[in-house]
Formats: C-alpha cells, sequence, structure tokens
C-alpha cells in the first residue's frame, strides 16, 4: 500500500492514453481512474487551444476526453485557482482534481486560507515545472531566435537546461542560459521562483529522476498525501496504472536538478532585486505612472479577490476619471497581498502597459519575509 514519502515511478497501462501521453501518460491515467472512481466529479486541466500558444482551461467530466489534456504547454501561462473560486464555487459543493504547476498550488492555498476554496473537496497533481514562457514572447522568440515559422512549431518542450521545439522539417534546441541573456525564455517571475516541485500538492509529478529503460516512458512520482496515496493505490488496483519504486541514483539526480534550479532562482533574485536597490520606491512611482487603471492586475490575482467593481466605487482607492490613479492606488494594492503574493506573474503578464509589478509586490513580500519570523504568509511552500 502506497504511503505519503514514497517515491514511484509510474506509467499508465490504457492504450488510448499511451497514444497521446508523454512520460508515460501517469497524470493522465490518475485522473481517468479519479472520474470513473467517482473521486472526483470533474478534472479541470489545460489543452491546447488554436495552437501551442493558446492554452485553455477545460472543465471534463467524461474519462474519454482526458487524452486530450495529454502533454504539457510551457507557453501556457494560466492560473487554476481563481477558475475554481469564481467558476466552480470555490468546490463547495463539487469534487474537482487540478494539475497545478507550483503557483497554482500555492494559490489554492491562498484561496482556501481566505476561506474561498474548499480543499477538502480539491485532489491535486502537482508537476514539476522549469517556468513558463509568455506566448507573445514565444513567437517572436522562435523567429528571432530559432530563425523558425512560430506557425510551423508543434511541440516545444524545456529539458536538460534547453528551450527545444520540434517543427515541419525537423527540431531545435538553445540553452535557456543564452535565450534569457538575449532576453528571451522563460518569464521574469518563473526565473525568480524557487517552488519547482510542488509537494503541497498531492502528488507531484515530473521526469526529474527517471532514468534507465524507463525514461522518457514514466513518471516519478512523490506521495505528498493521503489522498495522493488513495488515488496512486486505487489506480494501480484498477489497472490503468503501474508502478515500480524509484531508482535511488535517479532520486539522487532529481535532488540535483532540482537544486541546481533551487541556486538559478536565487540568481535571478539578487539580479532582479538588485537592480531596484535603494531606489525601489521611486521606481516603483515612476513605472505605475503609465497606469491606465484597467484593473486587469486586481482582476487576475488569485490573493487579491476583491472585485474590481467595488473598488471603482471606493474613493479611498482612486477617484473617478484620474489616470494615471494617486500612487496610493498601487501602494494600497501592495500592501494588501505583501503577505501573501505567490510570484505567479499574472499582474505582470496581462498588464495592458508592460508595468512590471509582479517583480515589485514579489519584491515586498521577499523583504517582509526575510524581516519577520514567522513568514508573513506562515506559508509551508517557499515563494
Amino acid at each position: 500500500m502506497a504511503k505519503k514519502g514514497d517515491m514511484l515511478y509510474a506509467w499508465t497501462n490504457d492504450a488510448e492514453i499511451k497514444k497521446h501521453a508523454e512520460l508515460g501518460g501517469a497524470v493522465t491515467a490518475l485522473w481517468k481512474y479519479a472520474l470513473e472512481s467517482k473521486m472526483v466529479d470533474a478534472v479541470l486541466a489545460i489543452t491546447k487551444g488554436t495552437d501551442l500558444y493558446d492554452a485553455k482551461p477545460v472543465l471534463i467530466t467524461d474519462p474519454k476526453d482526458l487524452a486530450r489534456t495529454a502533454g504539457s504547454l510551457h507557453c501556457g501561462t494560466l492560473l487554476l485557482p481563481k477558475y475554481v473560486k469564481k467558476y466552480l464555487d470555490g468546490a463547495a459543493n463539487k469534487k474537482i482534481g487540478v494539475t497545478v504547476k507550483g503557483c497554482d498550488t500555492m494559490g489554492f492555498i491562498e484561496l482556501a486560507r481566505r476561506k474561498q476554496i474548499n480543499l477538502d473537496n480539491v485532489i491535486m497533481i502537482g508537476v514539476n515545472c522549469g517556468g513558463s514562457v509568455s506566448p507573445v514572447l514565444a513567437r517572436k522568440m522562435i523567429a528571432d531566435k530559432f530563425g523558425i515559422d512560430p506557425n510551423t512549431v508543434h511541440k516545444e518542450e524545456i529539458d536538460k537546461g534547453q528551450f527545444i521545439i520540434e517543427y515541419e522539417g525537423g527540431h531545435k534546441g538553445i540553452s535557456i542560459d543564452e535565450l534569457e541573456e538575449a532576453g528571451y525564455g522563460r518569464r521574469t517571475n518563473c526565473r525568480r521562483c524557487k517552488y519547482k516541485i510542488p509537494r503541497q500538492a498531492d502528488l507531484a509529478c515530473g521526469n526529474w529522476g527517471v532514468i534507465g529503460e524507463k525514461a522518457g516512458k514514466a513518471t516519478c512520482v512523490e506521495i505528498c498525501s493521503y489522498k495522493g496515496a488513495k488515488l496512486l493505490d486505487g489506480a494501480v488496483k484498477s489497472g490503468v496504472l503501474a508502478t515500480e519504486a524509484a531508482n535511488p541514483k535517479g532520486l539522487e539526480i532529481r535532488g540535483k536538478v532540482e537544486g541546481a534550479m533551487l541556486k538559478l532562482g536565487e540568481k535571478w533574485r539578487r539580479k532582479d532585486f538588485a537592480a531596484l536597490g535603494s531606489t525601489m520606491w521611486e521606481t516603483i512611482n515612476k513605472e505605475t505612472s503609465r497606469c491606465i487603471r484597467c484593473y486587469s492586475c486586481i482582476e487576475n490575482c488569485p490573493v487579491c479577490f476583491t472585485a474590481a467593481d467595488d473598488l471603482k466605487k471606493n474613493s479611498l482607492m482612486v477617484k473617478p476619471g484620474e489616470v494615471p490613479p494617486n500612487p496610493m492606488f498601487h501602494l494600497r494594492r501592495f500592501a494588501h497581498i505583501s503577505d501573501s503574493c505567490i510570484n505567479c506573474g499574472q499582474c505582470e503578464e496581462l498588464c495592458a502597459m508592460d508595468i512590471p509589478l509582479a517583480l515589485f509586490s514579489h519584491a515586498i513580500r521577499v523583504e517582509g519575509d526575510a524581516t519577520f519570523e514567522p513568514k508573513l504568509g506562515k506559508a509551508a511552500y517557499t515563494n
């Protein structure tokens, strides 16, 4: 019987899932069992929209539809907790399964603390994440740095320190370091992230640590909760999933990969935060002076869930017709999320004026965490 802390290699026995799966199809197989056994009523996942630069959320209730969600989309930058809060009533009366990155996991935890999501009704399968790429920048990067028409690319992945594309006629990879030095690569918030293996989910899955004959054919699974153990045990007993003990050497490699990613995240924090230095508040004042008061940062933040319509009516926050708004508009918002910014980057990604909002809120959060004990948000994760 599986238990919390177990480390396994897992792969699917389902022929249909195998056709579409990456890394053995373990995650898709787990969700198939969860739906068929009624452990969950629905699975919230990401699927490809028009192309691989267009990630869209999809709610699946029929296990037959899961195959189209197999694989990953590194050029998809959606965050799922707010969808559960806004459209699924915070999982109040429905059991929801969700595939999550580290920032998704943190978002679920923060909204649960605010009693906006019922985590008792949520099962999270976490996936290791080295970062995502803005879809707009990804297209430009592929055209400029790879010399390839982005419309001909049918697959992308981040592996072994490279961003790799497959396109009509071949494949090509370029070092992430090289791309980021040129101003491309992962989103800036992803570069600073130090939560690469989402152990606050029920299961943490990924290809890190899979070696030998199972490399590329299985997923390394870390069991992080009783719910995760129950899900995995049930999937194995049903026959949809097979497992074996993870190779100790592979787990050592997994630890080294995670360690290297954490060091890289720390390097980018030092670089980004040092650039702010003693002039951080001057920089914030200068950058936010471009604000057109579209409220996108508030609407899309998983932590700041006050409705934008309420803020528009609140003269303490902003006066009608005032563009750019009084600096206190942004300062109050930073204060509001200072104990719980999860560095998901949604505010910055969706800002119409390209204001580096995630950088500011993340810097304030990290500085606060470094000063106060316990940490401001009393978070069990490393943000």
